[in-house]
């Protein structure tokens, strides 16, 4: 399945039905009279995040979607029947933006969150509803209400808990391959990774997302490389891992380059915490990465995990420093469990 982040769509909702204009005539009926019923509702536009998606890539076959309209008004004083809505399917994680992307429209965020975006226009009023004293026999009817229509861009942003960053072949690959079930490709050469991965990680009972995104390089703000437009899948994250590679010229100026293009980029991601961790330990000697390590917090680095992507090595010690980064999940598991024992205690009601 091809991955795809952004999609421009065309969203229209159903008009409204036409009211009918009708005359009761029936035999041995003395007086008749206006019976045209009113027009039906138009469908509307609604969008639902679902389980199963994590791609918009369905979106670049189909761009159009259009709602269809109510059914007209008959005699006999029938309302139109009512055009049934229309729900698009989109992954969690998904926002709405307006045509020029200054405005988020909806953000979808948990599973079975809808949002009904464009009203389906209401149907027009038969000649029955303009009957009066002194119009016995109106004629006039409403057309239904146009519906609504609009272009939007949708754009996906994956929700991780933590995410993964850094210079191209600094191990991001082989690192989240190690701590979860990503099976990310790895290669011996710059960018293997061009769509963002994500992998769910179990340490100490514990779960939580690890998103891995393609590498950054200076000037990525600008375009340099692939950009910074995946960027943005790692914005929800609680905390961002920050892989350095120690045989790298000088992991110094790579943190500082990652930094720079973090600012750059805005949306507070150069305010989220970060774990720096050296990687690639097992081709470097214990006192080259301390010396490593020491530069990196005299760069600005709180503290420094030396780290293998390969061997496994400090692996342990930087998923605990994780986990303090996320909710407890003990009082999650408490408060349910006293919902539960409260709803047994309540028990069915009973006369006794």
């Amino acid at each position: 399945m091809h991955f795809l982040d952004q999609a421009k769509i065309y969203l229209k909702s159903g008009a409204g039905g036409p009211g009918a204009v009708s005359f009761r005539r029936e035999k041995y009926v003395e007086f008749g009279g206006p019976d045209g019923g009113n027009g039906g509702k138009g469908g509307d536009i609604i969008f639902e995040a679902v389980q199963g998606l994590n791609t918009l890539i369905d979106f670049r076959y189909a761009q159009h979607f259009k709602a269809k309209r109510g059914n007209h008004g008959q005699g006999r004083n029938q309302t139109g029947a009512g055009a049934p809505d229309l729900v698009i399917e989109v992954p969690v994680g998904t926002q709405v933006l307006s045509e020029d992307k200054e405005e988020v429209l909806a953000d979808f965020t948990e599973v079975g969150q809808q949002v009904t975006f464009l009203e389906g226009g209401m149907g027009g009023r038969g000649n029955a509803s303009y009957k009066s004293s002194t119009n016995r026999a109106p004629r006039q009817h409403q057309p239904g209400e146009p519906g609504e229509e609009m272009w939007v861009w949708l754009r996906l942003k994956l929700l991780a808990d933590v995410g993964l960053l850094g210079l191209p072949n600094a191990g991001k690959s082989t690192f989240i391959n190690a701590v979860s079930n990503a099976g990310a490709k790895v290669g011996h050469y710059a960018f293997t990774t061009l769509i963002p991965k994500l992998g769910v990680v179990r340490h100490k009972g514990r779960e939580f997302v690890l998103a891995d995104i393609p590498g950054l390089i200076e000037g990525a703000a600008d375009g340099a490389g692939i950009g910074d437009r995946f960027l943005g899948h790692i914005e929800r994250c609680r905390v961002l891992i920050h892989l350095i590679d120690i045989a790298g010229e000088d992991p110094a100026e790579a943190m500082r380059t990652v930094l720079a293009e973090l600012e750059a980029y805005g949306e507070g991601l150069a305010d989220k915490p970060q774990l720096v961790a050296l990687n690639k330990m097992d081709l470097a000697d214990k006192e080259l990465g301390q010396a490593f390590a020491d530069e990196l917090i005299a760069a600005g680095a709180d503290k420094v995990f030396n780290v293998s992507g390969a061997t496994g090595e400090g692996i342990e010690d930087l998923l605990d420093a994780v986990l303090g980064y996320l909710p407890d999940q003990t009082s999650t598991e408490t408060n349910a469990a006293e919902l539960e024992s409260e709803d047994e205690a309540d028990g069915e009601w009973s006369p006794i």
